[in-house]
Parts: structure tokens; C-alpha cells; sequence
């Protein structure tokens, strides 16, 4: 059973035992009958279906599909695949596209019954084409006498015992409902096994009586009734077959091609239908979604949101307001689905309905009538939904408002909830409720809910069930279309994820509670996404005591309140791809602090997020080690190792809130070797404390400025920690080059000092201490000496390439005594 974005397959083994299940696919527009094997599964089975046997005749897909409709068979029904029959009976209907060519068989690995014969049991009911009724009225017309004769000799039978009026007899069988047909005597409720009415059945013991039909064509309201005429794109066929009549003597009225069901028993295929008072069946196990999530979709049914762009541009300008039937009459000109109808009046609502912000806070001043909402544009959120089913209604699909506890505009963590404070809809739609809230998918009011901003939300619009539960409770715990259901205390302890949380991409939060307490002085929060995305915390009003660290599908948050106490810790997230700085509120947790981690300090000037993470490799720093973004040190020396990427330039900083060293002296703490692609940086801190380093970079050919691309804490507690900084080195300093002696950039004095470096394509080497010493190039490379540095003030090394021309390449200070 193929679906818009997937497939549905059922297997019957005719086997007890292990069997082998292999599927095969190929792309829609493959038009080879090559198929590709993508899934193979063993599948054991411990008993066999006896009642569902499948014709080996049968060809695949089965039921409606967008193959069916592609092939030019459209809006067909039964929407079951398998149709269950008592009487051997059924129909199948269906619109054929233009110009399209048909006929059907009936196929058995067991009937004896010839082919030719079976075609012969089927009926198609379509209308005869011009020339054809013409021939048919030829030949026919002879026999006209003899019809008339037998006309008037059944119907003198037939008067026997039958009533003195046909008014009588009207209220007998049906009565009228919103100027509709409803059949109410001896009406039966056989159904499909996919829950519709094969035909309508009634009872009439006066056969052979007028039999009106009223019929609402596809773009009318109820009040405009149409009986017996039709445009001509309108046809309709409608069968009544009478319990104890064989099919010979059945009834038909046809008026033209196609089919269509009455009103009254398939309302949600045809615009008069308004809700009749019948009840749906009881919401049993076939209408509950799973909980938790499954992580699959945001919807609660397959959605294609591009299919429905014209119709969204289309609902969004429609400006009728006269009055409620003729707004949804003007809608309804692009809508002819049940979907469609249900997008356009969303879409309505959401781009024309404004919040009243002063009825919100004043009861007195509430209008919830939907003539009231239409005509001012502004409503709560009884009124947005009471409109929203009045719409439906007349578009004849069937809409209920719900009531319930929300964790909306003033929410707060930690609020007990008593009364019902929202209200929203829920809509039926293929056989399923499903549940939206136009209020929401309007627009939001402000932090001190006193300015309403129109702002459409699709999140709101056939949220999954599961995803509609954190902000959403109804009264009656069977609206949430959940197993299991939530309680209201587990409605008010379970973290609310917002439409933001999941428009732009996450799917998972861990702590799932909104109250959390640290550990030892620290909380941890973990996120899952679908794509990268960037994050930033906030506890208490002001980004710092957080340690945000990315992973390639979520990311993991550390934070270390400085104060006992509660705390607010709010979560902000953006897509990877948002290149504007407006990052969105996610998750907000109330946080409670018992002790406070001395041992952990972060520096306000620490960039986030911290570690390696996929955003430092795309800036071109891949490999980097150490892979904890915290590096404790006892002595105050690290490295920082990492593989940078082609024509990438990069420094780093080391920065802090509390250091009195100055930053470009902090800078000369660090000291890089570059061996091709591969990077070290020894970094050797000035004293104890804690910093921040910051590695900043910029391909050559990008003419924007540097960006912190990979962030470090590093933390040494050892007060005796103080490292001198290591020596200027001047432009001359090459990729390739290396220091291994001294790395002290303050030399002591009256001392001898060897050095030691590594400096390919150099041919000279000397150092500059009072008087020139020349370094001897050893036999692995390295270019080696000493000099003494009694009576200076500085030292040099000074390199040349040609033997002539020398360059000062690293400069060192000398102790003072």
C-alpha cells in the first residue's frame, strides 16, 4: 500500500516456521524493471491467517495511491485495499481524469467462472456520450409502448396499502436537517472495513413512490440547496438499493459522470454537509498515537506542505467578511479535499484573526460568537477555535473544540494548574482526530503579554499528539489521542518543548522534567538534533557559568551556578544555516543549586561553545586534541594539537577576567609549530588561574575578518605557577620552522644557554649575544650551540639563506641582576 512518502506492507504467511522477507524498490521515474534489494528481514511465524488469503492474480500496489492517481484515477473509494463483503456485493468508485480509457476484471486463482462471464457481473455507471444516447434512443423507442403498459400495471399494485399522502410517508422515512436529507427509519449502518458505507440502505415498503435526493454541488453552502439541477461540472451518482431487493430491481438515479455519496452518510466529501448531531464512534485504540514520540514526524498525518503553496497564497488574500457561510464558500473555490478545506480555513484564521490582548485581561470585554470574531478580526482563544469549527462545519468537516490546561503566554515553571485556561480544535480527517490550535499558529504576545504579533506558526497545524502534549492537556484525557495518557501532575512536572524547539530541527531533551537540581555544583543537559545547530545558555538573565559543547547531533550543556539557591536556566538554539545572529527560546528549566563547584570557574570572556565540535572542523581545525574542552594543568603547561586545512591562517589568544598580565604579553604564552598541515601549540600559562584560549582563523582567500573557531578553559590551581613568556619571533618565523631550546623568553644571565632548533632550507644560523656565535647543523637536522650571556641585555638568532644577507628570526631578554 503505497504512501506519499513511504509504503505500508503487509505480509500473510500461509506458513507456520522461519521465512525469508526481502523487499526490493526503485525510484518512481526509474522506468527500467530493474528493482534495487534495500531491506531483507527473517520473519518467524507461530500462526497462520486462515481468513485473508491473497489471489496470486493480484497485482501490486493495492488500494488508492498516487499511482493510482497519476495513472488518472482519482479521489477513489473504499480507501481500503481489502474490501469485506456479507452479500457478495460492493462498489468501488472513483473520478477518472480526461480522455482516459478503462475497464476492469475480476481475477481468482480458484473461480471455475470464465473470464468474459465475470467482466459481465461488474456494472460501470458512467454517463453515454452524445451520439450514444441518440443510437440508444433509436433502437429503444419500439419498444416505449410496451414500457408504459407494464409502467401503469405495477404501479396499480403497488398502491395497495400505502399512505393517504406522501407527506405521510416523508415523515415516516426521513426527516430534514439543516435543509439536508437524513435518513432516521430503519436506517442500517453497514460499513466497509475501512469504516465507510458501501451505498446508502433503507427500508421502503412503498417502492415505486417519488424519491427526492438533495444534493449540495462541490462549491456551495447549505443554505444555497440545489435540487435536481446541476452544473455541468457537478455529477453525481447516487444508488439505493432497498434490503430485500435483488440487484435487477434496483433503483438509480444518475445524473451525469462520477460518483458522489449523500451528504448525510459521507459528509466529509461533500461541502453542504453540517454536523447532524451523529456521534463518531468512541475514541478507541484505532484513533491513539504512541507516547512518547517516535521521532518520525511533527504531524500527525503525511503532509506535503508544497503542495499546498497556491492554496496558502490563495487563502491568505481572501478578504470577504460579510458573514461566516460566505467567507468559507469564497475558501472552498481552491479547496476540494478534506485536507485542503481544513489548510484553507487554518490558513484564514491564522493570516486574519488578531489576538485581543484587552479581552485577554478583561473577561467583560470578550466576544467568542464567530459573526463576532469575523466581523472585529480579534478573539481569544474560545473565540479562534469557535470559529474554526463553525468553518469547518459548514465546509462539512466534522470539528470539535476542546478545552483544557496550557502552558502558554503567562506560564510559569513550577504553576499549579486548577482551572482550564485554552481552548483548540480537533478535526477528522481520513479516518482519524487530529489536532491543531489556530491561536497559537497566529502569532504570540510578548513577555508581558500586553502586545499581540502576528507571526504564523505551522507547528500548531496536525501536531503529532505527542509533540501536542507538552503544551496542551484537554479536560477529558481521551482528547489527547495518546497511549498512555498523561496525568495532569506529570502535564505539570514534564519540560515544555516549544514549536521553535522542534521547527528548527530538535527532537530530545534530557532532563524531560522542568525542575532539575545539580550534582556536586553542576547540572547537565543534553539535546538531540536532526542537523547541526548552534546553541547558547542563559542562567539568571546573563550567558556565562555555562560550558556549551557541540556534538554532531545535539549537544551537551554543563552549567555551575556560583550560588545556591533556584536559578533560571533558559536554552537558546538557531539552525547552523542561519547566518543571522537571532537565536530562538527552546527549553527553559528552573535549576536548584545546594553547593556551588569551587574548583570550576569559567571566564566571562570564554566564547561558546568550547571543545572540538563539527563547527570548529568547518572553520577548517580538524583532529583537535584534547577532545575535552577543560584542561586541568598542575604545573601550567599544555599542548593543544590539531590538523589545519589548506590555506588556512589562524592565531590564538589567551584571554581572562582576573590576570593583570597584558593581553599582547598573554598572546606570547603561546607558541605554535607548524610541520606541514599538522599544528602544536604549547601554551605555558603566566600563573595560576583560569583562561580561556581562543584559536582564531580565516581562509587566505576569504576577505572577512577572523573568527573564534575552536575555544579551550584551561584551569591550573598551583599557586606557584609562574612561566616566563616564550621569545618574540619576527615575521621571518616560517611554517616548518621549530624551537626545542630555550622556549624561555627571559634568558638568565651570567649562564651558558644552548639552542637547538629545526629550520629547513637555512644555510647559516648565528646568535647574537655581545658577539656572534654560529649554531653547527647536526647530522638529524637540527641547527645546534651555545652562547653565554654574561653582559647582555638581549639575545638574537639571526638566519640567512644565501650566505650574505642575515635576518634577525627570534629575540630573547636577558635577566636583569
Amino acid at each position: 500500500m503505497l504512501w506519499k512518502n513511504g509504503v505500508e506492507l503487509e505480509v500473510y504467511p500461509q506458513e507456520t516456521g522461519t521465512h525469508s522477507l526481502k523487499i526490493f524498490a526503485k525510484p518512481f521515474k526509474d522506468k527500467t524493471e530493474q528493482y534495487s534489494r534495500v531491506l531483507e528481514y527473517s520473519l518467524k511465524c507461530s500462526s497462520v491467517d486462515k481468513s485473508t488469503c491473497l489471489p496470486r492474480a493480484l497485482i501490486q500496489p493495492v488500494g488508492p495511491s498516487w499511482l493510482s492517481e497519476e495513472s488518472g484515477i482519482l479521489n477513489a473509494l473504499p480507501a481500503s485495499p481489502i474490501i469485506h463483503t456479507d452479500d457478495g456485493r460492493c462498489i468501488v468508485t472513483f473520478t477518472r481524469s480526461k480522455n482516459l480509457d478503462l475497464f476492469a476484471t475480476q481475477d481468482s486463482d480458484t473461480s471455475t467462472v470464465p473470464d468474459w462471464k465475470t467482466r459481465g457481473e461488474m456494472a460501470f455507471h458512467d454517463g453515454l456520450s452524445r451520439t450514444q444516447q441518440i443510437l440508444l434512443a433509436i433502437f429503444c423507442f419500439p419498444l416505449l409502448p410496451f414500457y408504459l403498459c407494464y409502467l401503469c400495471f405495477a404501479k396499480s399494485k403497488e398502491k395497495e396499502g400505502k399512505p393517504d399522502t406522501l407527506d405521510q410517508k416523508k415523515e415516516e422515512n426521513f426527516e430534514e436537517v439543516n435543509g439536508q436529507p437524513k435518513f432516521t427509519a430503519d436506517q442500517t449502518d453497514v460499513k466497509n472495513s475501512d469504516g465507510h458505507h458501501p451505498d446508502v440502505l433503507y427500508d421502503d415498503p412503498y417502492q415505486g413512490e417519488q424519491v427526492t435526493v438533495e444534493i449540495h454541488p462541490r462549491h456551495s453552502t447549505p443554505e444555497i440547496e440545489n435540487k435536481g439541477s446541476f452544473r455541468k461540472d457537478d455529477h453525481v451518482t447516487v444508488e439505493i438499493h432497498p434490503r430485500q431487493m435483488t440487484p435487477q430491481m434496483e433503483y438509480k438515479a444518475l445524473f451525469g459522470k462520477g460518483v458522489k455519496i449523500f451528504p448525510s452518510v459521507m459528509g466529509q466529501e461533500n461541502q453542504g454537509f453540517q454536523d447532524d448531531g451523529e456521534e463518531k464512534p468512541s475514541l478507541g485504540e484505532q484513533y491513539l498515537f504512541a507516547y512518547p514520540w517516535d521521532k518520525s514526524s511533527l504531524k500527525s498525518m503525511p503532509v506535503d506542505l508544497r503542495q499546498f503553496k497556491k492554496l496558502d497564497a490563495y487563502a491568505a488574500k481572501v478578504s470577504t467578511r460579510s458573514n461566516v457561510e460566505g467567507l468559507v464558500s469564497v475558501l472552498l473555490q481552491e479547496a476540494h479535499s478534506d485536507l485542503e478545506k481544513v489548510r484553507a480555513i487554518w490558513i484564514w484564521i491564522c493570516h486574519h484573526i488578531e489576538y485581543d490582548v484587552k479581552a485577554y485581561h478583561n473577561e467583560a470585554l470578550r466576544r467568542c460568537e464567530p459573526s463576532d470574531v469575523l466581523r472585529s478580526g480579534k478573539g481569544v482563544c474560545a473565540g479562534y477555535s469557535g470559529l474554526f469549527e463553525k468553518m469547518c462545519s459548514i465546509a462539512g468537516i466534522e470539528c470539535k473544540t476542546l478545552s483544557g490546561f496550557s502552558k502558554g503566554y503567562s506560564y510559569k515553571i513550577g504553576k499549579i494548574l486548577k482551572d482550564t485556561d485554552h481552548a483548540w480544535n480537533a478535526v477528522y480527517l481520513d479516518g482519524k482526530w487530529h489536532l491543531l490550535d489556530c491561536t497559537w499558529g497566529s502569532g504570540n504576545m510578548d513577555e508581558s503579554c500586553t502586545r499581540f504579533t502576528f507571526r504564523y506558526d505551522e507547528f500548531y497545524f496536525l501536531t503529532h499528539p505527542a509533540l501536542f502534549i507538552s503544551e496542551h492537556l484537554p479536560k477529558d484525557h481521551q482528547w489527547q489521542l495518546l497511549k498512555p495518557a498523561l496525568t495532569l501532575q506529570q502535564f505539570e512536572h514534564n519540560l515544555r518543548y516549544n514549536s521553535d524547539f522542534y521547527t528548527i530541527g530538535l527532537v530530545a531533551a534530557s532532563p524531560q522534567t522542568s525542575v532539575i537540581e545539580t550534582e556536586n555544583g553542576k547540572a547537565t543537559v543534553l539535546i538531540e538534533s536532526r542537523s547541526p545547530t548552534l546553541f547558547l545558555g542563559d542562567l539568571n538573565g546573563v550567558k556565562e557559568n555555562c560550558l556549551i559543547m557541540l556534538q554532531k547531533n545535539g549537544v551537551e550543556l554543563e552549567v555551575y551556578p556560583q550560588e545556591t539557591g533556584t536559578h533560571s536556566l533558559k536554552i537558546f538554539a538557531k539552525s547552523s544555516n542561519d547566518k543571522t545572529e537571532q537565536y530562538s527560546r527552546v527549553l527553559e528549566y528552573s535549576l536548584k543549586c545546594s553547593s556551588v563547584d569551587k574548583s570550576t570557574y569559567l571566564p566571562r570572556a570564554l566564547i561558546q561553545p568550547v571543545g572540538p565540535s563539527w563547527l570548529s572542523e568547518e572553520s577548517g581545525i580538524l583532529n583537535a586534541l584534547p577532545a575535552s574542552p577543560v584542561i586541568h594543568t598542575d604545573d601550567g603547561r599544555c599542548i593543544v594539537t590539531f590538523t589545519r586545512s589548506k590555506d588556512l591562517n589562524f592565531f590564538a589568544t589567551l584571554d581572562s577576567d582576573t590576570s593583570t598580565v597584558p593581553e599582547s604579553t598573554r598572546r606570547r604564552h603561546v607558541w605554535r609549530t607548524c610541520r606541514g598541515s599538522q599544528v602544536e601549540l604549547k601554551i605555558h600559562l603566566p600563573h595560576a588561574g583560569d583562561f580561556a584560549l581562543h584559536i582564531w582563523t580565516k581562509k587566505m582567500s576569504d576577505a572577512g575578518a577572523n573568527h573564534c573557531a575552536l575555544s579551550y578553559v584551561l584551569s591550573c590551581q598551583n599557586e606557584s605557577v609562574q612561566w616566563p613568556h616564550f621569545p618574540q619571533n619576527y615575521t621571518n618565523w616560517e611554517d616548518g620552522f621549530e624551537l626545542v631550546a630555550p622556549l624561555a623568553g627571559v634568558l638568565p644571565a651570567d649562564r651558558e644557554v644552548e639552542f637547538k632548533l629545526r629550520l629547513p632550507g637555512v644555510t647559516e644560523v648565528s646568535v647574537e649575544c655581545g658577539k656572534k656565535h654560529k649554531l653547527a647543523l647536526s647530522g638529524d637536522g637540527f641547527w645546534e650551540g651555545a652562547c653565554h650571556t654574561s653582559g647582555a641585555s638581549k639575545v638574537t638568532v639571526e638566519i640567512s639563506k644565501n650566505a650574505t644577507t642575515f635576518w634577525s628570526l627570534l629575540e630573547y631578554k636577558v635577566e636583569m641582576h
